[in-house]
C-alpha cells in the first residue's frame, strides 16, 4: 500500500481513498450520498452547515466530514482501519436535527420561490428532514440588500453558508460580500450595501443553495421545467465557456455554465450570463435595401440579386471583413466564395491585429500555447498589454488561483490596475518589452529561473502599427528565459474574439494582391461585405457599397447599403476555436427571428445567384468539405497545449523591426460592450453604467 494512501470502512466497506482526501470525499468515493450546503469543492472549507455529520466509530458524537481528513482518523484498538457510518441512526437522527434548527426560520416561500425546482434546501429538506418542527416562534426577517443590477436579494431565506462570501474573496479576488452581526443577527451584505462590481458576480447566484440570491433578470420569467436546456459554447470572449442556454419556446431566458476543468471550471462572466437579454431585441429579421437615403424591406430574392450585381464587379475592388462572433462554417462559405470570385481581400482581423496565418506560419504563432488549464502549472507569468481581468475575466480567475495557491509570480507591462492578485509592474510601453531581455536582475531574473515560464500577449499589443514587431520581441524574449521547451510552451497570444481563432485557421486573411482591414478602409474598395462586423469606424468605407451579413442592428448595420439578416450563435450549429486551438460544438437552442437565415446558407444562396454554385448544399456536407480541406478542425475539444514545440522557433514569428516606445492599451475598454449582442442586453447596459458613475464623479 503507498504511503499516501488510507484504507478505511465505510458503512462496512473497505475502500482505499488519498491520505488528503477528507471524509465526504472518501464517503463519495465509495459511492455514499453526503448532503451539504456550505462545502463546495473550489472553495475553503467553512464546516458552518453540518449537514455533512457523519459517525466515525469509536467517537462520542458525529463529525462534520467536510472539515476532517482521512489520515486525522483513528483506527481500532487493534490495529484495525478506521472506520466511519453515514446510514447509521445517529447520522439520520443528527441530519434530521441540523435540517430541523435551519428551517427555524426560513420562511415559507416554496410557492412563489424563484428557486422552486432548483433548490437544494428544498430537495435535502425532503430527502433527510423530519415531517414537522418543534419550534413554534416566530420567525425572524432580514431586509434585502441592493447587489446592483445582477444580483436579486431575498435575506430572509439566507443560512449564512458563506458561499458567496468565499467566492468573492478567494476566486472572483473582489471581496465585496460578507457577514455582519453574531448568532440571530447575522447577515450576509455587501459594504454599505453598494452593488458588487466583479466581472463574476453572478456565479454567487449558482453557488447560492437557497433562493436568497437570486437572477434579478431571469426572476419569475420561468419555472425550470418548462426550459428547454441546449448545452453549448459561449462566444462573448475567447476562450470558449461551456454553457448551457435555457430557452421557452423562441425565446433564450437564461445562460448558465457547464462544466469543463480545462476551460472554465464552473464559472462564466457576467457577460455570458446576461448575453442572452440581447438576443431578443434590435434584431434582423428581414433583408433590407436602402434607396434614398432610406432603409426599406425587400424580399430575399431582391436582396441576393442587388447582393449579386454588386459582387459581380472588379474582384480586385471588392473586401470581405469577418467579425468577432462567426463560427467556422460561415466563414469557410465565406471564403469558398471569395475564392471562387477571385477576391483576395478578405480579413478575421477587424481590429487590425498584426497576426499571421496560412501556409509556413506556424499556429503556435498565435494560439494560447500553455493552454487554460496550464496556467496552473507554469511559476512565473509575465502579462504583455493585456488586461486579461475584462479581456478574458474567468481566465484571470485561474491565475489568481495559481497566485494564490501556487505562489506563481506575475509581472506585467502595460497599464497598472487592478487584476485582483499582487504583480510587479514591469514597465508600461513596448521599449520596456524590448528592453527586458539585457537585464540581469528584476523579474527577468524570476523569468529565467522558473521551470515553466510564462509569456501572455494581447491583443491590444499586436492591434498597433508595430504589432508585429513586438510579436517579434516577445518571441525573442520567449526564447531568451527558455519559455518553449519539448514538454512546455509557455509563449502565448490571448485573443478577445471567438471567432479569430478559427478565421486564422482557416486562412481567412488577405491573398495575394488583397488588402488588409486597414487597406479597405483607405477608400480602394467598391463593394464591401461585412460579415458581423461591427467594431469598425464606419465612416471609413468612403463610397463603398456596405453588404451586411448579421444578426443585430448595430454598427454595421447603420451604415449597410444591404443588409441580409443572419442568425445569432444560439440559432444554429457551428464550430469555434477558443484561444488555445480548442475546436468546440455550438448547439443551436432556438431558430433564427422572421425572416433570418443561417449565415453560411446565405453565402451558399449568393454563390447559386453569381454562377459559382458552393460543393454543399447542407452542414453536413459543409464539415465535410471543410475537414476535408482543414483536417485540424476535426479535432473536438483537443488543445494542442506542448504539441510541435520542439519544432516551433519562437524567435521566428512576426517581423524584426523598431519598436515604438508608447504605452500598451488593452484590447476591451468597456467590459460590457465588446459586441452587438452584448450591448443590446439591458441588464449589461445596466452594469456598465454603474461602473461608469464612480469614474464620472472622481473626474469631477
Amino acid at each position: 500500500m503507498s504511503e499516501d494512501l488510507r484504507k478505511i470502512i465505510v458503512d462496512g466497506e473497505e475502500i482505499e481513498v488519498p491520505n488528503s482526501y477528507t471524509l465526504l470525499q472518501a464517503a463519495e468515493e465509495a459511492g455514499r450520498e453526503i448532503p451539504r450546503f456550505c462545502y463546495h469543492e473550489r472553495l475553503s472549507v467553512a464546516g458552518n452547515c453540518r449537514m455533512c455529520l457523519v459517525e466515525l466509530v469509536g467517537a462520542p458524537k458525529p463529525a462534520a466530514s467536510c472539515a476532517m481528513q482521512v489520515k486525522d482518523m483513528r483506527g481500532g484498538p487493534n490495529g484495525e482501519p478506521p472506520a466511519m457510518n453515514t446510514l447509521s441512526p445517529m447520522v439520520k437522527k443528527a441530519r434530521e436535527g441540523v435540517m430541523e434548527f435551519l428551517l427555524i426560520n426560513h420562511p415559507l416561500d416554496c410557492p412563489i420561490c424563484d428557486q422552486g425546482g432548483e433548490c437544494d434546501l428544498q430537495d435535502q429538506a425532503l430527502a433527510y428532514g423530519r415531517t414537522g418542527s418543534r419550534f413554534p416562534e416566530n420567525k425572524r426577517a432580514v431586509e434585502d440588500k441592493e447587489m446592483g443590477p445582477i444580483i436579486g436579494t431575498e435575506m430572509t431565506r439566507c443560512i449564512q453558508c458563506t458561499r458567496c462570501v468565499r467566492f468573492v474573496t478567494e476566486v472572483a479576488g473582489s471581496p465585496e460580500i460578507g457577514m455582519i452581526g453574531r448568532g440571530e443577527d447575522a447577515e450576509i451584505t455587501t459594504y454599505l450595501e453598494s452593488a458588487v462590481e466583479s466581472e463574476l458576480s453572478g456565479n454567487v447566484i449558482d453557488l447560492c443553495p437557497v433562493g436568497a440570491l437570486t437572477s434579478k433578470p431571469y426572476a419569475f420569467n420561468a419555472r425550470p421545467w418548462e426550459l428547454s436546456k441546449t448545452e453549448t459554447i459561449d462566444v462573448m470572449d475567447a476562450l470558449g465557456s461551456n454553457i448551457r442556454v435555457d430557452n421557452r419556446g423562441p425565446a433564450v431566458l437564461r445562460i448558465m455554465p457547464r462544466v469543463h476543468e480545462g476551460v472554465n471550471e464552473e464559472w462564466i462572466s457576467d457577460k455570458t450570463r446576461y448575453a442572452w437579454e440581447g438576443l431578443g431585441k434590435q434584431r434582423l429579421d428581414k433583408p433590407y435595401l436602402r434607396e434614398n437615403g432610406k432603409l426599406r424591406p425587400v424580399s430575399w430574392s431582391d436582396a441576393l440579386s442587388a447582393a449579386a450585381e454588386k459582387l459581380s464587379g472588379d474582384a480586385s475592388r471588392i473586401g470581405i471583413i469577418g467579425g468577432d462572433l462567426n463560427s467556422v462554417e460561415e466563414l469557410k462559405a465565406a471564403k469558398d466564395l471569395a475564392e471562387a470570385l477571385g477576391i483576395a481581400s478578405i480579413d478575421i482581423r477587424q481590429d487590425g491585429a498584426k497576426i499571421s496565418a496560412g501556409p509556413g506560419v506556424a499556429r503556435q504563432s498565435y494560439l494560447f500555447n500553455s493552454t487554460i488549464a496550464g496556467i496552473e502549472d507554469a511559476d512565473a507569468i509575465l502579462l504583455v498589454g493585456v488586461n486579461p481581468r475584462v479581456e478574458a475575466a474567468v481566465l484571470n480567475a485561474r491565475i489568481r488561483k495559481t497566485w494564490l495557491h501556487n505562489d506563481t509570480k506575475v509581472g506585467v507591462i502595460g497599464e497598472a490596475i487592478d487584476l485582483t492578485y499582487d504583480y510587479e509592474h514591469v514597465g508600461t510601453s513596448a521599449a520596456d518589452l524590448a528592453g527586458l531581455k539585457r537585464k540581469r536582475s528584476g523579474f527577468i531574473k524570476t523569468l529565467k529561473d522558473a521551470e515553466r515560464p510564462m509569456i501572455i500577449v494581447g491583443t491590444g499589443a499586436l492591434s498597433r502599427a508595430d504589432g508585429a514587431q513586438i510579436l517579434n520581441a516577445a518571441g525573442d524574449l520567449a526564447a531568451a528565459i527558455g519559455a518553449v521547451k519539448d514538454d512546455w510552451n509557455g509563449f502565448s497570444v490571448l485573443h478577445t474574439a471567438a471567432s479569430r481563432v478559427g478565421g486564422l485557421d482557416l486562412g481567412f486573411v488577405p491573398g495575394e494582391g488583397g488588402h488588409d482591414v486597414a487597406g479597405m478602409q483607405s477608400g480602394a474598395m467598391d463593394t464591401l461585405v461585412l460579415l458581423g462586423a461591427d467594431e469598425l469606424d464606419m465612416s471609413s468605407f468612403g463610397d463603398a457599397f456596405v453588404i451586411y451579413v448579421g444578426s443585430h442592428g448595430d454598427n454595421g448595420a447603420h451604415r449597410a447599403d444591404l443588409i441580409l439578416p443572419g442568425a445569432a450563435w444560439t440559432e444554429q450549429d457551428g464550430l469555434f476555436v477558443n484561444t488555445e486551438g480548442r475546436v468546440q460544438l455550438a448547439y443551436r437552442s432556438v431558430f433564427p427571428k422572421g425572416e433570418a437565415k443561417e449565415n453560411w446558407a446565405i453565402f451558399r444562396a449568393l454563390s447559386e445567384r453569381l454562377g459559382k454554385t458552393l460543393p454543399y448544399d447542407n452542414l453536413e456536407q459543409l464539415r465535410h468539405k471543410l475537414f476535408e480541406d482543414h483536417p485540424v478542425f476535426a479535432g473536438i475539444d483537443h488543445a494542442p497545449g506542448a504539441e510541435g514545440a520542439a519544432q516551433f522557433d519562437v524567435k521566428s514569428i512576426g517581423q524584426a523591426g523598431d519598436i515604438a516606445d508608447e504605452p500598451f492599451v488593452a484590447a476591451v475598454s468597456n467590459f460590457y460592450f465588446t459586441n452587438p449582442i452584448a450591448r443590446a442586453s439591458e441588464t449589461l447596459a445596466a452594469c456598465a453604467a454603474l461602473r461608469a458613475e464612480p469614474e464620472q464623479v472622481a473626474a469631477e
